[in-house]
């Protein structure tokens, strides 16, 4: 008992991870899970043709027997007719109970013929029905799993940007950046030093200087040439 116990806990145990195996795979292919129940549908599909076939062939024998047998009861009440006008008791007798037991016949087939009708009826709709299923569960897995690969392309996409900053190449990008970054502050360093440096500003002021000197002298020239030139109108004017 014991042992019996162990092996179904075993058992259970086991169907558990393979439907969580098997989950898992739909659930990561569900074109399959979708594939599968088409199946399934199209098995059911064809079972319910095969017993509707049976069906249908048990209505249209029905149909056919009570036909014949309407026709055989037309032709019988005829007779019968034709013997009582014709005074043939005895055959007229044999026509009674043929016609009777034909009546009652009928009265037997006819129910049975309206079942058949029903049943017949009820499985050409279950097949419409599970056609339209299987055309419908088609557009969906279409749908579906198009909408599963744009949605994965999405979840991708954003995964990219959202680990964009930790690629090797951005991170190499990032360290180019600060490089030119120093590059530039260096350089910008040097002419603030040179700048500042007191040489330098010796160097200004020594170029200033020169400057000033020769202002100061063009103007002691400028001076000096136009007082020659009026001393020489003063004295032409004298003469």
């Amino acid at each position: 008992m014991a042992n019996h116990n162990v092996t179904a806990r075993l058992r259970n145990l086991w169907n558990g991870f393979l439907g969580l195996w098997i989950q898992r795979i739909e659930n990561e292919h569900p074109e399959i899970a979708y594939q599968n129940s088409i199946q399934s549908m199209t098995q059911k599909y064809t079972t319910l043709k095969s017993a509707a076939g049976r069906v249908i062939s048990r209505r249209d024998g029905l149909r056919e027997q009570v036909s014949n047998a309407e026709r055989e009861l037309k032709t019988v009440t005829q007779q019968l007719q034709a013997a009582v006008a014709t005074a043939q008791d005895d055959l007229a007798v044999v026509l009674i109970q043929k016609k009777n037991q034909l009546a009652e016949g009928l009265d037997q087939l006819r129910p049975e013929l309206a079942t058949a009708e029903a049943d017949a009826d009820t499985m050409k709709n279950n097949l419409i029905e599970v056609q339209g299923d299987i055309k419908n569960l088609k557009a969906e897995k279409d749908r579906m799993v198009g909408l599963l690969q744009s949605a994965e392309a999405r979840i991708q996409i954003q995964s990219s940007l959202e680990g964009l900053s930790l690629d090797a190449e951005v991170q190499a990008l990032s360290g180019v950046r600060e490089h030119i970054k120093g590059r530039i502050a260096e350089a910008n360093l040097g002419a603030e030093l040179r700048s500042t440096d007191l040489d330098v500003r010796l160097k200004e002021l020594n170029r200033s200087s020169a400057a000033v000197t020769a202002r100061a002298e063009l103007a002691a020239m400028k001076a000096a040439a136009a007082g020659q030139t009026a001393q020489a109108a003063g004295g032409d004017r004298t003469l």
